[in-house]
C-alpha cells in the first residue's frame, strides 16, 4: 500500500515560530526589519555573524518580508543589533518583547490611507513611539495592524496628529467602509466650483493678457482654496514629520507658483490634482471591493429549524453551529453545512470555480455563497457566518495583499531614492543656473517647480499592489486560493512540476479488483486486511474497507490494539495478540518475507496498472489484494497544458514503480518514481531545484508535506471547506481540477507581463518629463497630467487581470458528490 496513514489531519510544517513559540532557555524575542536582507546569501552572513553571540538562540529569517526574528536571552539586545550592523545592514527594530504574553494588536481602518505616502508618514510617526513594537499596513484595504502596549487612545491621537483618522476594527468586523452621500455630493460640487474658478482665471488671464489683474487672482483663490486646503494641510503635517510625499510637493510647487505670478496656472493645477486625486481613489476602490464583494453573494437570512419543529427565518450572523436549516430550489446558500436531507444540483462556481452544478446529497458539503438550483434539502450547519469559507477565502486574499512580491519591493527601494533625488535636482535647476550662471531666477524656479511635481514616484509605487490584487482576485474567482503576491509573481517562473499520483492525478477513490489468496483461509485474511485498513484513511485503505462492508455486513471486524502506521509501506497491528501487517512490495521486502510466489503475483498485478497490497504474518505473505484507482478525466488535458506552457512534469507516489509507470504514460507525464517515502519525494524535488531551477509540488497526502514545503510553490488538491488548507498552502486548488495549475501558471506570467509593463511606463513617463523640465518645455500643467495620467494608466492597466476569462469547464463526470467529500489532510 502507498502513503498509508491514519485519521488525522496533519499539515505542512508550521511557520516560524512567534514570539509566544519561543523556548524557554531563549525566552526573549526581538524582531528587526533589515532592508538589505533579500536572498539567502545575506542569510547566511546574518547567521555567521549572531550565531557566534552568547545567549542568541533559534533565528527565524522571512526574506519576503525582510523580518528576522531572534531568539534571545539577553538583558539587552543591543549586541545583536550590533552585529548586524558589523556586516553593513541597518536593523530597524519592530518588536522587542521578553517571556511575558504576546503583545496585544489592533487593527484600524484609515479611510485617507490610499498610497505608500500615507504609510511612510504613518510609520514616521508611529515608529517613534516606545509603546508601538510592530506596524503592518494594507495599502489596498485601507487597514494597520498595531502591536503595542499602551493604550489604543494614544495611537489615534498620534494618527490624528499627523491628519490620519483612525477607526478599530473589531474580529469579524468588515475592513472596507463607503463614504456618506453627502460627503461625497460636498466634495463633487466644491470641486466644481473650484474648477469654474480656475477656468475663469485662466480665461480673463487669457483675454487680458495680466494674469495678476485683481479678478484672475481672486477668483485662483478661491479655486485654490475650494480644492486644495486638504492638500495643504497633509503637505504641512508631511513636511513636518520630514516626509516628501506628493501633498508636500504639490503644496510647495503651487505656493511656488504663486510666489512668481503665475496664479491661473496654481490654481489649474491645484484643481487638476484633486480631480485626478478623486479619479484615482475611486478607481482604487475597484481593487479594494474585487474580493470584499464576495461577501454580497451569501444571503443575511435564512430559514432555521425551531426546538418545536416549525422554520423561522433568522439573521445568518445570528446561527449557531449545528442549527438545522433549509433551502429552497434557485436560494443562495448562506452558511456552510452538511447535507441531513434531500438533494439537489449546486453552483458552486463562487467557491471553486467549476462551470458545471455539482450534485448533492446525504452526507455532502455545501458552502455559503454558492446557489441551489434544482431540488429542496436540509442541512446542519457546519461554521458560523464569519467563518464560513467563502470568509476564509476573503481573509486569506485579504492578508496576502500585505506579501510583497519581489517586483514591489525592488519598486519600494527604487522610489525611496528616486524622490530625495529629483528633489535634489529641483533645488539644483532653482539655484545653480541663477547663482554661478546669472541666468534669470523666475524662468528656472519655473522649470525646479515643474520638477518637483514630477518627484513622486506614486505611479511606480501603487502599479505594483494594484495588480498583484487584481490578480489575486480573479484567482480567487476561478477557485484558485494565492496565499501572497511573491507566489503570484514566482508561479509563471516555474519549469517542473512534481505531482503526487492517489487523489491528485487519480480519482483517489479506488475499488477492490482482485483478491488473491497465497495460504490459509481466504475469507478469514481478508477479514484481517479489512481491521487493518479500517484504521487507516488512505485511498486503497479505503477501498478494502468499504469492500468488506458490502460484502460482509453482518460480520464484525476483529479489534486492532498496537496499530501503527508505516508511512510509504502500510499499516501494522496487533490482532488477538499477533502482528499483521498490510503495506506495499516495499513493505514485504524490508520483512525479509517476500517469496517467488509473491513476487510473481505482484508483478501481475502492477503490470496491469493495479496498486496491491499484501497482508502478512511475522512469518510469510497471506494475501494480496489488487486496488485500482480510475484516472481523473481532466488529468490529461491538464498535462497536456502544462506541457504547452513548457513545465516539465513528474509523478512522486509511494505506490510501486510499475504501476507508476503505466499511469504516467496513460496522462502523458515526462518522469514517474515509485516506492518513494516521504524524505525521497523530499530529495526528489531538491534534484529537480537543481536541475531546473523553480519547481512546484501538487500533493493532498501527509507523504507530501516535507516535498510541499520544499518546492518553491506547493498547491494543495481540493482545499474547499478545509481549514487546513486554505491557512497553510501557498497556492489552494478549492476543488479538484488540476487544470487549473496551468490556469495559475498563465495568470501569473500575465501578471509578470503587467507588472513589467507598468514600471517601464511610469519610468518612461518620469524620465520624458524630466528631460523636458530641465529643456523648459514642460508646464505645470503637463506635470500634474504626467503624473496623476501616469497614475491612472498603470491601475487602469492593472485592473486587466480582472478581466481574464479562462475556460473553468469540468466535465460532467467529474461533478458529482464525490469531487467534494474529499478532506485535504496536508496542504
Amino acid at each position: 500500500m502507498s502513503e498509508c496513514q491514519t485519521k488525522s489531519c496533519c499539515a505542512q510544517p508550521a511557520p516560524a515560530a512567534s514570539v509566544t513559540d519561543l523556548p524557554s532557555a531563549h525566552a526573549r524575542s526581538l524582531v528587526i526589519r533589515i532592508d538589505q536582507m533579500d536572498c539567502p546569501t545575506e542569510e547566511g552572513l546574518l547567521r555567521q555573524a549572531l550565531g557566534r553571540l552568547p545567549g542568541v538562540g533559534e533565528l527565524s529569517f522571512n526574506l519576503v518580508q525582510r523580518r528576522l526574528q531572534v531568539a534571545h536571552s539577553l538583558a539587552d539586545p543591543e549586541a545583536i543589533l550590533a552585529a548586524v550592523r558589523a556586516v553593513g545592514m541597518d536593523p530597524v527594530v519592530e518588536s522587542a518583547a521578553g517571556d511575558s504574553a504576546a503583545l496585544p494588536g489592533t487593527v484600524f481602518r484609515i479611510e485617507n490611507m490610499d498610497c505608500p505616502s500615507e504609510e511612510s508618514l504613518i510609520r514616521g510617526k508611529l515608529s517613534g513611539m516606545s509603546q508601538v513594537e510592530q506596524l503592518e499596513f494594507n495599502l489596498v484595504q485601507r487597514r494597520l495592524s498595531v502591536r503595542h502596549s499602551g493604550p489604543v487612545a494614544a495611537i489615534q491621537d498620534a494618527l490624528s496628529s499627523i491628519g490620519m483618522q483612525a477607526v478599530v476594527i473589531n474580529a469579524g468586523q468588515e475592513g472596507t467602509s463607503k463614504a456618506a452621500p453627502a460627503s461625497r455630493k460636498r466634495q463633487q460640487a466644491m470641486l466644481a466650483f473650484g474648477l469654474a474658478a480656475a477656468v475663469g482665471a485662466e480665461i480673463i488671464a487669457w483675454t487680458t493678457g495680466d494674469e495678476n489683474w485683481w479678478p484672475v487672482i481672486l477668483l485662483s483663490v478661491l479655486a485654490i482654496a475650494m480644492t486644495g486646503l486638504g492638500v495643504y494641510k497633509k503637505g504641512w503635517i508631511a513636511l513636518k514629520n520630514r516626509n516628501l510625499n506628493i501633498n508636500a510637493l504639490m503644496s510647495i510647487a503651487v505656493t511656488g507658483a504663486v510666489l512668481i505670478g503665475q496664479w491661473p496656472e496654481a490654481a489649474m493645477v491645484m484643481v487638476l490634482f484633486a480631480v485626478a486625486e478623486v479619479i484615482e481613489a475611486r478607481s482604487l476602490d475597484r481593487a479594494r471591493n474585487a474580493i470584499q464583494g464576495l461577501m454580497g453573494l451569501t444571503p443575511d437570512r435564512l430559514s432555521i429549524r425551531q426546538e418545536d419543529g416549525s422554520w423561522a427565518e433568522l439573521e445568518a450572523a445570528d446561527v449557531a453551529v449545528g442549527a438545522l436549516a433549509r433551502v429552497a430550489p434557485g436560494e443562495r446558500i448562506a452558511l456552510d453545512g452538511e447535507v441531513t436531507s434531500g438533494q439537489s444540483s449546486v453552483n458552486q462556481a463562487p467557491i471553486t470555480g467549476e462551470s458545471m452544478p455539482v450534485s448533492k446529497t446525504v452526507g455532502d458539503k455545501v458552502f455559503a455563497g454558492t446557489i441551489n438550483e434544482t431540488g429542496s434539502f436540509e442541512y446542519r450547519v457546519t461554521a458560523g457566518h464569519s467563518n464560513s469559507t467563502l470568509s476564509r477565502i476573503i481573509r486569506a486574499v485579504e492578508e496576502a495583499q500585505g506579501s510583497r512580491a519581489p517586483t514591489q519591493r525592488f519598486v519600494d527601494r527604487f522610489s525611496s531614492i528616486y524622490t530625495p533625488a529629483v528633489f535634489a535636482i529641483a533645488l539644483a535647476v532653482a539655484l545653480v543656473p541663477p547663482l554661478l550662471l546669472g541666468a534669470e531666477w523666475m524662468p528656472w524656479i519655473y522649470k525646479a517647480l515643474v520638477l518637483l511635481v514630477i518627484a513622486c514616484p506614486c505611479a511606480l509605487v501603487i502599479s505594483t499592489p494594484v495588480t498583484v490584487v487584481s490578480g489575486l482576485a480573479a484567482a480567487a474567482r476561478a477557485g484558485i486560493l494565492i496565499k501572497g503576491g511573491v507566489y503570484l509573481e514566482q508561479g509563471g517562473k516555474l519549469r517542473s512540476l512534481a505531482l503526487d499520483k492517489t487523489g491528485t492525478i487519480t480519482q483517489g477513490k479506488p475499488e477492490v479488483t482482485d483478491i488473491l489468496p497465497l495460504q490459509g483461509d481466504a475469507h478469514a485474511h481478508l477479514q484481517l486486511a479489512a481491521a487493518l485498513a479500517d484504521r487507516s484513511d488512505h485511498a486503497v485503505s479505503t477501498a478494502v474497507s468499504r469492500h468488506w462492508q458490502a460484502a460482509e455486513l453482518k460480520v464484525a471486524l476483529a479489534p486492532v490494539s498496537e496499530f501503527e502506521a508505516l508511512p510509504g509501506r502500510g499499516t501494522k497491528g496487533q490482532v488477538d495478540g499477533k502482528w499483521y501487517y498490510l503495506g506495499n512490495h516495499r513493505l514485504v521486502e524490508e520483512l525479509g518475507i517476500c517469496n517467488e510466489k509473491t513476487k510473481e503475483v505482484l508483478s501481475r498485478l502492477e503490470g496491469e496498472g493495479k496498486t496491491a497490497v499484501v497482508l502478512c504474518d511475522d512469518k510469510a505473505p497471506l494475501l494480496v489484494i489488487g486496488v485500482a484507482d480510475t484516472i481523473r478525466e481532466s488529468s490529461r488535458e491538464a498535462i497536456a497544458q502544462l506541457h504547452q506552457l513548457g513545465i516539465r512534469t513528474i509523478m512522486l507516489t509511494g505506490d510501486n514503480a510499475v504501476t507508476a509507470a503505466a499511469i504516467a504514460r496513460q496522462v502523458g507525464i515526462d518522469d514517474a518514481r515509485g516506492n518513494l517515502l516521504p524524505e525521497d519525494k523530499l530529495a526528489a524535488i531538491n534534484d529537480e531545484i537543481a536541475r531546473f531551477g523553480a519547481v512546484g509540488m501538487v500533493g493532498d497526502g501527509i507523504n507530501d508535506a516535507p516535498a510541499l514545503a520544499r518546492a518553491d510553490i506547493g498547491f494543495a488538491m481540493g482545499a474547499a471547506g478545509t481549514d487546513t488548507a486554505i491557512e497553510t498552502a501557498d497556492v489552494a486548488l478549492m476543488d479538484d481540477d488540476l487544470r487549473k495549475v496551468a490556469q495559475f501558471i498563465r495568470l501569473s506570467r500575465q501578471a509578470a507581463v503587467i507588472l513589467k509593463q507598468n514600471i517601464v511606463a511610469a519610468l518612461l513617463i518620469k524620465a520624458v518629463f524630466l528631460v523636458l523640465a530641465i529643456a523648459g518645455s514642460a508646464t505645470l500643467w503637463m506635470a500634474v497630467f504626467a503624473d496623476m495620467g501616469a497614475s491612472l494608466l498603470v491601475v487602469f492597466n492593472g485592473f486587466r487581470l480582472l478581466k481574464v476569462r479562462e475556460a473553468r469547464s469540468q466535465v460532467s463526470g467529474q461533478a458529482g458528490a464525490g469531487s467534494n467529500r474529499r478532506t485535504l489532510r496536508a496542504g
